[in-house]
């Protein structure tokens, strides 16, 4: 059967009709009112996320080789790790052991895989109160 051009514009009618119309089986949102107190849930999660002071990290991947360059400016010590996920499913993801940068302290870490590198990131573990001393 040969498809005409008014069928076809019919077609792409209905479909893009049949897309945008909203359907019954998508729940429907309602909107609460405001609270007009916070919940205790949310004052102990405003205090845990006291600003953190965070060694400044960059890092380098060179082929398969990945260096972090850490710097702390704080008053705090910062522990720091590098973590690196291999590309190739046979080569094993590594992390570093956790390093303490002290207040305007300056760490190098490296780790490498055999073949592409995925991913890489830095974990920060922030110690207060010379927790880290």
């Amino acid at each position: 059967m040969r498809t005409t051009w008014r069928s076809a514009c019919v077609l792409a009618t209905v479909t893009v009709l049949l897309w945008a119309t909203p359907t019954a089986s998508q729940p429907l949102r309602r909107l609460s009112p405001p609270r007009t107190e916070p919940d205790r849930h949310t004052q102990t999660q405003e205090r845990e996320q006291s600003p953190s002071y965070q060694a400044d990290c960059r890092t380098v991947v060179d082929g398969s080789q990945v260096t972090a360059y850490c710097h702390n400016p704080y008053p705090d010590t910062d522990r720091v790790r590098l973590h690196v996920e291999c590309d190739r499913w046979w080569d094993v993801d590594a992390d570093t052991a956790a390093v303490q940068v002290g207040p305007a302290g300056y760490v190098e870490l490296t780790q490498r895989c055999w073949k592409e590198i995925r991913a890489v990131w830095v974990s920060h573990q922030p110690l207060r109160d010379g927790a880290g001393t």
